[in-house]
């Protein structure tokens, strides 16, 4: 996958399902897309990742783990992650994505989904190869992706058999189940801050307008966001704009002074400083590596 499209609170937008089969499997290779790297997103879907190639780091929420070939990850529903890869090393992954209510019956739902999904210890669970339980998951994960390439005959029952065994085992060895308030207050305002940053950032935004947003002091807001995401709120917004200019640059009909204020820097001069820092290039010249002219 090359890119993938995020609405402005950086829900993803790609349809992981179909009314049949609320689950999607494929490959990604971390620097096919377009920023070099996965973006920070969320979506409803639990996750479960594989990585067949390299080395990736990813991180959900505030928490960074290395995942190597051959190993993998659950990513709980709703929760922010994003991914680069380590070392440059070419990070391939299989990423199944599950619709939570596709996991089980409505029956069970609510004593075996619910509480798993809305733990606030539980935002991640790294999947090694030293338990037979991982490797029983990451086993289901090569046979769904082989199932769902080759659909042969009645594959939708294999695959949901696959998923309850894989959910199984998952919370038979998982953490126990915790819900901090504290903790969910914590990540709820980090999101507050960051669709609010993600609304406006082709408008000027000051740091006591995204304090707000979160209600938040500005000294808790750039707590958060240091804790969080590793740099201040600013930056992050600085970052956001590039990552937004990126898809612009791709149509050649869009100046630099248009896209510069399209994305909302002040000048031209400024978004081209900021790119270079960030980029190691300028806007041109990645453009005219993009284009291939």
């Amino acid at each position: 996958m090359r890119d993938f499209q995020l609405d402005r609170r950086l829900k993803e937008l790609k349809n992981h399902r179909t009314v049949e089969l609320p689950a999607a499997c494929y490959e990604t290779t971390i620097s096919n897309n377009v920023n070099g790297y996965i973006p920070l997103h969320w979506h409803e879907e639990i996750q479960f990742i594989y990585v067949t190639s390299g080395e990736g780091t990813f991180q959900i929420n505030e928490e960074k783990i290395a995942v190597k070939e051959g190993e993998g990850l659950f990513i709980n529903s709703s929760r922010l992650h994003m991914a680069e890869e380590s070392r440059q090393n070419g990070c391939v992954y299989i990423c199944l994505n599950i619709a939570p209510h596709f996991l089980l019956p409505d029956e069970l739902y609510t004593t075996y989904v619910f509480p798993y999904i809305k733990a606030t210890n539980l935002p991640y669970l790294f999947i090694g190869t030293k338990q037979p339980w991982q490797n029983n998951i990451l086993n289901s994960i090569l046979n769904i992706q082989l199932l769902m390439q080759e659909e042969p005959a009645h594959f939708e029952l294999d695959v949901f058999m696959l998923i309850n065994q894989m959910w199984k085992e998952l919370i038979l060895n998982g953490l126990p189940l915790e819900y901090d308030e504290g903790e969910a207050i914590k990540q709820s305002r980090i999101k507050q801050m960051i669709n609010y940053i993600n609304m406006h950032y082709d408008e000027k935004i000051m740091l006591d307008d995204i304090a707000q947003a979160g209600q938040l002091s500005r000294s808790e807001c750039c707590r958060y966001f240091k804790k969080m995401l590793g740099k201040t709120a600013l930056d992050y917004v600085t970052d956001y704009r590039i990552q937004k200019s990126l898809v612009l640059l791709q149509k050649s009909d869009y100046t630099m002074t248009e896209i510069a204020y399209e994305v909302g820097f002040n000048s031209s001069s400024y978004f081209i400083n900021k790119f270079r820092k960030r980029m190691n290039v300028t806007p041109l010249a990645y453009r005219k590596k993009l284009l291939g002219s």
